[in-house]
């Protein structure tokens, strides 16, 4: 099929060697004050966390009655079941962003935190996300950001190449990728988002600062900045929250899962479910149905 390369963190020890070791406690703490701010503080009944990972943001979600991590890398969802235990509010779902295996309209919620940043089409990838909402329903964005200060003032200096001003993402590693924040806003419009608030976060990310200074005087101050989000942005990282706009094609009643090859509806029948369009067979093993095409 049609598939953009995808980034596959299968075997990685990216959670642990990051994340739990990686003197990242900062980036994690001020995501989550963002994360805060903008999820909706009713709840809802059925959340998709794209890219979920080894579930690090999941608990953060406890407001959803069900939420659904999805992840490429089937390794990564395993960490998440032995990270958040064995809780029937979780489903976990191996597949690409690109061919999501869910019924249309079927999400009142979804989030996408440092998700982004791999994808080849991310235009592509946000009208996919768009499909699966319903009308009204709360999306929230978080992209690596070209047009950060750290890169106003290396170009200023010609000590990049790379114009943060234009508005063509620049990807400085293979599969990775920064935007310029008015192109994804305007991704996000041309996909059926009304963007409604921005938040700018991990403004004090420098190894020095996070040396010297104690982990909640950083913490407090990138609280207080995230807030001027609406009106420029400049850190590295971009937290969007934006609605679903329009309408959302009708479902099959009782719809879940869809074939993400063919799009047909699927009846969930563990420990494989098949296609009754294409015959396309997708195995369910450990708690993680695997949707993956390739």
């Amino acid at each position: 099929m049609d598939t953009p390369p995808v980034c596959n963190y299968d075997n990685s020890d990216y959670q642990s060697s990051f994340w739990d070791q990686g003197g990242r406690a900062y980036e994690d703490a001020v995501e989550g004050v963002a994360l805060s701010r903008l999820l909706p503080p009713q709840g809802g009944e059925l959340l998709l966390e794209l890219g979920a990972g080894a579930g690090r943001n999941t608990p953060r979600y406890k407001n959803y009655k069900r939420v659904v991590l999805l992840d490429y890398a089937h390794t990564q969802l395993e960490q998440a079941c032995r990270r958040l235990g064995e809780d029937p509010r979780y489903t976990y779902v191996a597949a690409d962003i690109y061919h999501l295996p869910f019924a249309p309209g079927l999400f009142d919620g979804a989030t996408m935190i440092r998700t982004l940043h791999h994808m080849a089409d991310a235009r592509r990838a946000l009208d996919g996300v768009r499909q699966v909402l319903r009308p009204d329903a709360c999306f929230i964005l978080e992209f690596a950001n070209k047009h950060n200060l750290k890169s106003v003032l290396r170009f200023a200096l010609r000590r990049q190449s790379w114009n943060p001003f234009s508005p063509e993402p620049i990807e400085f590693a293979p599969l990775n990728f920064d935007f310029h924040p008015a192109t994804v806003r305007s991704w996000l419009n041309l996909a059926g988002f009304c963007v409604e608030r921005q938040l700018t976060v991990s403004h004090f990310r420098v190894g020095w600062m996070k040396r010297i200074l104690p982990l909640g005087v950083l913490v407090a101050m990138d609280s207080v900045a995230q807030l001027t989000g609406n009106w420029w942005q400049l850190s590295p990282s971009v937290f969007v929250r934006a609605r679903a706009t329009g309408q959302t094609a009708p479902a099959a009643e009782g719809a879940f899962f869809r074939c993400p090859a063919c799009g047909a509806a699927l009846a969930e029948t563990p420990p494989e479910i098949t296609c009754p369009s294409c015959g396309r067979i997708f195995p369910v093993q450990d708690g993680i149905y695997n949707f993956r095409l390739n």
